[in-house]
């Protein structure tokens, strides 16, 4: 039992989730690339569209700072690594916080949005533009669930639907687990669908230093 005014241990605390512009995470006065891991520079160096460096650096930042707010410690400290199951070799694949196997962490980046979530347990987030819509019907079949889908379809506008969808299926995949929580909204600030799926209950905070907004369930 914790004691009175003792933090509740990681496994029982809410999850964290973020989603910002790419320019607003430039602009955080916590966040710089000098954070970045050197693996993680050498990822960048291919990259030759400045608007995708752009977002792959803006994302890997983000999740720093959810890092951070989760753990209580300060974004040079809360960095990420990734380790590829496939292959077995480290640099790419699920990231994961090393030295905290408890706790889960995850990140999205598209056309200059950016999202990362942490949190106990397995965790997944994604974001996509709220203009989009994934597609054919008939690609999307063999990738999303027959019921879902058939339900989306239905829909008078299933475009957002269908986005909605997608979104939802990628942060379960990216958590790499089912039946976990779900908490999805659209920032209708940023044009962004948004999408966490953890283990606990999700709460949001503004990255760009705004009043917090807070969700979940």
């Amino acid at each position: 039992m914790n004691g009175v005014g003792a933090p509740a241990p990681d496994e029982a605390r809410p999850a964290v989730a973020a989603v910002a512009t790419t320019a607003e995470v430039l602009a955080h006065p916590e966040l710089h690339e000098g954070l970045l891991e050197p693996w993680e520079l050498r990822r960048l160096a291919p990259i030759r569209l400045p608007g995708r460096r752009d977002d792959v650096v803006a994302a890997r930042l983000l999740l720093r700072l959810c890092v951070a707010r989760f753990t209580g410690r300060p974004p040079h400290e809360a960095a990420p690594a990734q380790y590829c199951a496939g292959c077995g070799r480290s640099g790419h694949g699920r990231p994961y916080l090393p030295g905290h196997p408890g706790i889960g962490v995850s990140l999205s980046h598209t056309d200059g949005l950016v999202a990362a979530a942490a949190g106990p347990g397995a965790v997944g987030i994604d974001v996509e533009p709220a203009a989009r819509r994934p597609g054919p019907v008939a690609m999307l079949r063999r990738l999303l669930p027959a019921a879902e889908l058939h339900a989306a379809t239905a829909e008078p506008d299933p475009g957002p639907a269908l986005l909605r969808l997608w979104v939802r299926r990628e942060a379960l995949l990216k958590a790499g687990r089912e039946g976990l929580r779900l908490l999805e909204w659209t920032d209708r600030e940023r044009g962004a669908v948004v999408s966490v799926a953890s283990s606990t209950p999700a709460m949001t905070f503004s990255a760009a230093r705004r009043a917090p907004a807070v969700s979940g369930r």
